[in-house]
């Protein structure tokens, strides 16, 4: 059962991975692929608004799809933001990658076959993996303009049938580690940790928030 001392202590993982960009308009809005849908809707509210010209859908199967999903990611994404009146001209589509690394690079090769290099990004993402997604990208692709967004929902309404509470908590918990542990690793570019966010999380590790951590 969670009780309201594992809420408080999630919200503040929540907190931390929210980068609260203010957003403007960039040469290219890349959405990075998951198992929620609310991202790609978020990303063709963005492109309709006029935040870019381009959209492209990153991901294959990865860590949560595989084995829920038969459709990839990135196509599944794509179709989410065509029903929301996207032009499928507007897409481009990299739906090999299963990780945030592979979304980079694989979006990098992408863009290169087709001759284009955007040099502003709105990525778009889960709400707890802004700042992964931040970092990740700032690693692989130094140089670029960079905004990080994700569906406006708060931390209470967050979670659905598919990703309930309880999940979403333990995902939070891993990310974080990740966010500690990748920059040695050469993954992620480093990212200070406030105490109290890192104290939530071993309190929270602690009471069985255990599940996505690394091995």
């Amino acid at each position: 059962m969670l009780n309201q001392e594992i809420i408080t202590l999630a919200k503040k993982l929540w907190n931390y991975h929210l980068l609260n960009n203010r957003l403007e308009k960039t040469d290219c809005i890349l959405a990075l692929g998951s198992h929620d849908l609310r991202v790609p809707e978020r990303a063709a509210e963005l492109y309709l608004q006029g935040y870019a010209p381009l959209m492209i859908m990153s991901g294959g199967l990865g860590n949560f799809t595989q084995g829920l999903w038969t459709e990839k990611e990135a196509d599944k994404f794509a179709a989410v933001a065509i029903k929301k009146g996207v032009p499928p001209e507007a897409i481009l589509i990299e739906n090999n990658s299963t990780n945030t690394g592979e979304n980079i690079v694989f979006t990098q090769k992408l863009l290169e076959e087709k001759g284009l290099d955007p040099k502003s990004f709105i990525v778009v993402q889960k709400p707890y993996m802004e700042r992964r997604s931040y970092a990740t990208f700032t690693k692989h692709w130094p140089g670029k303009k960079l905004l990080v967004t994700s569906p406006k929902i708060s931390f209470e309404e967050y979670p659905n049938e598919e990703i309930p509470m309880e999940r979403v908590i333990n995902i939070m918990a891993g990310d974080l580690q990740r966010i500690k542990l990748y920059p040695e690793k050469g993954f992620q570019v480093y990212q200070e940790i406030p105490a109290e966010v890192w104290d939530a999380f071993e309190k929270l590790v602690a009471l069985g928030f255990d599940k996505h951590l690394m091995k």
